[in-house]
């Protein structure tokens, strides 16, 4: 009856915890508090990652990964409470590293790094305050946070390559007549086209943050946990090449009557939930029984203390070095707004070619997608001597860049919506200046193609190289050095059966190019 009586023997108080209890729970505060520091402070960093799973349904599955790795985190914690603090140095050049990636990515507008970045740092924190024990002993929560990133935009052309390289094989196995075109096929009953929902990125992306838990939760065995996961990644890009097949198949023998509107997506689903349920079912066969945790070695009060204070002192090391980088990044965004003179883009003609027209928005065969306002030039030219077809050049030049509005943005349909990447390659060209590389593209649409050269001028240097162009404009940000830039196109139409006009482009833009070279020196630009 006493102990009901008894407050303390009810509510088990930080008065009548053990002194090294009490001094850990202190370390473990001192953690969650920078945690919560580094949230705050990259809060737009976080927060754009939190858009992107409200607006892709690729990456909506983030908003369940943060919840799924807190609570894998909290299964540890009686563990991890009695872990005594080890803070090592190397977490904190680790935050730094990170920190100065973060900054360089920010400068720079590269998203997918600073989220990286900025996930990177919350073990990093982990490890700089509590020590590798704690680290090894939450690996897998901390790692799971990385699948939170919303990133494999960059896998989807290969992925749209494989499902329509399959479906037209399965196709012609089968004995369907079948004519490809890039992405596009054509059979007798109607056309079909491999889009990005029907890449399988979104399934792949579910199916490897599945494979990963399923595995952590009921393997233990390293070998294992490695199939489970080799099979979450090969067996969704095998079986969305059968559900492409299959839907295919439905709708030619339904002539054209099924798989053709919603019930297309219903049917991919359906079969991607059998497909999944059938690799964790097999995968479940292999389910092994918990391994007997060691019992921790107990830690002595003067240990604890140590800990304790040495845990203080690397949270105090670690918000100062956190709070550094979004204070240089405010610095070197301090231009972004500044307006610039209005500049108007006018270039005398290149030496022995001759200016068709001035193109009007909407008037070239072709209008390259750009971001922001940039001053803009477009043309076509011909040979003086009427030897050859026409060339048409496209400049879009920036005087400052700012997130969405520089050379280098993210474009939902980055060719336009009439025509079709076919292949890409970079391709060496020989100029007065030098031997430049260049981006070369050829569109297609139908039995017309496009042969398309590009090439980057950031800062005074030309390149073709995208991270070179975002290194650049990165430098220039954070040392207020001049961050003009301008993109470069020239291109040619031809006809599918006839080679690529690539001599042709390589004559206008060997000329050309001193021009642009001239006129855009001479432009007003700022730091």
């Amino acid at each position: 009856m006493s102990l009901l009586l008894d407050p303390a023997a009810r509510l088990p108080d930080a008065a009548v915890l053990p002194p090294g209890a009490q001094r850990r729970q202190a370390a473990m505060a001192a953690l969650l508090l920078v945690l919560a520091a580094i949230v705050l402070l990259y809060h737009a960093t976080f927060w754009s990652m939190v858009e992107l799973w409200a607006r892709s349904q690729t990456f909506a599955h983030g908003f369940l990964i943060v919840p799924i790795s807190c609570w894998l985190a909290w299964r540890q914690r009686a563990r991890l409470a009695a872990l005594a603090p080890q803070p090592s140095r190397q977490g904190l050049l680790l935050l730094g590293a990170l920190g100065l990636a973060w900054l360089l990515a920010d400068a720079a507008h590269v998203p997918v790094v600073e989220q990286y970045a900025a996930t990177a740092m919350l073990p990093a924190c982990v490890l700089a305050i509590f020590g590798w024990p704690a680290v090894r002993l939450l690996a897998f929560p901390l790692a799971y946070l990385f699948l939170a990133v919303p990133f494999g935009e960059v896998f989807l052309e290969p992925l749209i390559d494989f499902t329509a390289a399959f479906t037209v094989t399965a196709l012609q196995w089968t004995g369907v007549p079948v004519f490809r075109d890039g992405s596009h096929f054509s059979l007798p009953t109607g056309n079909w086209s491999v889009v990005e929902a029907c890449s399988g990125l979104r399934y792949l992306i579910a199916a490897l943050a599945l494979g990963a838990l399923f595995a952590h939760v009921n393997l233990h065995s390293t070998r294992r946990r490695l199939a489970v996961m080799v099979a979450a990644l090969l067996v969704p890009i095998l079986a969305n090449g059968v559900r492409a097949y299959l839907i295919v198949m439905l709708g030619h023998l339904s002539n054209m009557r099924l798989a053709v509107g919603v019930d297309h997506l219903i049917y991919g689903w359906l079969f991607f939930g059998v497909v999944v349920l059938l690799l964790f079912w097999l995968a479940a066969r292999w389910r092994e029984l918990p391994l007997a945790r060691a019992a921790l070695p107990p830690v002595s009060p003067g240990a604890s203390m140590a800990g304790m204070r040495a845990a203080i002192r690397a949270s105090v090391a670690c918000l100062l070095m956190a709070s550094l980088w979004p204070a240089l990044a405010l610095a070197s965004h301090r231009h972004d707004g500044a307006a610039m003179p209005a500049t108007v883009l006018a270039l005398p003609d290149p030496p022995a070619w001759r200016r068709l027209h001035e193109a009007a928005p909407g008037g070239p065969i072709w209008q390259a997608p750009y971001a922001g306002a940039p001053a803009r030039f477009a043309a076509t030219y011909a040979r003086q001597d009427g030897d050859g077809a026409p060339v048409g050049l496209q400049l879009h030049w920036y005087a400052r860049q700012a997130r969405d509005a520089e050379l280098l943005t993210h474009q939902t349909l980055p060719y336009g919506a009439r025509w079709m990447p076919l292949a890409q390659r970079v391709q060496h060209v020989s100029l007065a200046s030098g031997a430049p590389d260049v981006r070369e593209s050829v569109l297609g649409h139908g039995s017309e193609r496009l042969l398309v050269w590009r090439v980057y001028r950031q800062g005074g240097i030309v390149t073709a190289r995208p991270v070179l162009v975002k290194l650049l404009l990165a430098q220039a940000k954070l040392l207020g050095m001049r961050q003009d830039g301008a993109d470069i196109i020239v291109f040619a139409a031809y006809d599918e059966l006839a080679p690529p006009p690539r001599a042709r482009l390589q004559a206008f833009l060997r000329a050309a190019m001193p021009v642009i070279e001239r006129r855009l020196q001479e432009l007003p630009h700022g730091p």
